[in-house]
């Protein structure tokens, strides 16, 4: 085996994809509310911050709450 290359998974496991969200693009419109807000009024900075963080800390959550479902191995802990 060449370096760097990792091996397949064994046959019949399963792999773990997140599931569907809207949450990276909410949190994507808050930071570029918050930006265009640096030029247009403070009132879209104050909004797209605080839909940038409500929506950051449910993304953690919800990820966390993916991962901690998993084997140890599979979640990087050894």
């Amino acid at each position: 085996m060449a370096e760097g290359e990792i091996d397949a998974p064994p046959v019949g496991e399963d792999l773990h994809l997140p599931a569907p969200s809207l949450l990276p693009i909410l949190n994507a419109v808050g930071v570029a509310l918050a930006l265009v807000g640096l030029t247009i009024t403070k009132l879209f900075t104050v909004v797209g911050l605080i839909i940038f963080f409500v929506t950051l800390i449910l993304w953690i959550r919800d990820s966390r709450r993916d991962t901690s479902g998993l084997p140890a191995e599979h979640r990087g802990e050894h």
